[in-house]
């Protein structure tokens, strides 16, 4: 079975995906970690994350850097959210992406075109999100919980224009795919969104069989 999680920054997104890997036994991938890689080679490299060229060429990153901790921090996500703009990055993307979707027994993937470009042949799609207030608060209290001394308002200026970028790129925006379950977690706790993403994936596995 072969899932898709799409959705924007701070939605929540890849704890439902781990919760979804953990209850189905499935391997997981945060293909937004694949960007932020990109992003951050770019500034080891001293280039911009806004030129294409600089970007593809930290396409080329060692595989152990995925395991560094940088990729997590704030800044590295807006370098992400840059690189990934550029349809010569997504396209060096694109096929690692879906051979761990294609991989025999299945997979999921979390990002925000999976259900879209990578795997619109999944057997389950999501699409999760939060009003952009709810995920600046979020994303703003698991910051200072890291002791990053950051404003509210700052956090919420990143959301927006984090929003617009993956919106309103040309290349494989941010959307929802029209067979995707619309989960809207503003008002929902954890244990509420992920219940019931793992209901409808499992109404998706009844009527696959």
């Amino acid at each position: 079975m072969i899932i898709a999680v799409d959705g924007p920054t701070a939605s929540g997104k890849g704890t439902i995906a781990r919760a979804l890997a953990d209850h189905f036994g499935l391997p997981v991938l945060d293909t937004g970690l694949l960007y932020r890689a990109v992003g951050y080679q770019t500034q080891l490299d001293h280039g911009d994350a806004d030129n294409a060229a600089d970007a593809l060429a930290a396409c080329d990153f060692p595989d152990s850097l995925l395991d560094d901790p940088a990729l997590r921090y704030e800044t590295t996500g807006g370098l992400a959210s840059r690189v990934s703009v550029h349809p010569q990055v997504r396209a060096a993307l694109f096929q690692r992406q879906v051979d761990f979707a294609n991989q025999p027994g299945g997979a999921i993937l979390d990002g925000r075109d999976i259900g879209t470009v990578i795997a619109p042949h999944a057997d389950a799609k999501l699409f999760v999100t939060a009003s952009p207030d709810v995920r600046a608060r979020r994303r703003h209290a698991e910051m200072l919980s890291r002791g990053v001394d950051v404003t509210f308002d700052a956090v919420l200026a990143d959301v927006h224009a984090r929003d617009a970028r993956d919106t309103g790129r040309a290349d494989a925006p941010l959307l929802r795919a029209p067979d995707a379950m619309l989960l809207d977690n503003s008002d929902m706790p954890r244990e509420a969104a992920i219940a019931a993403a793992i209901a409808f994936v499992e109404a998706r596995a009844r009527g696959a069989a």
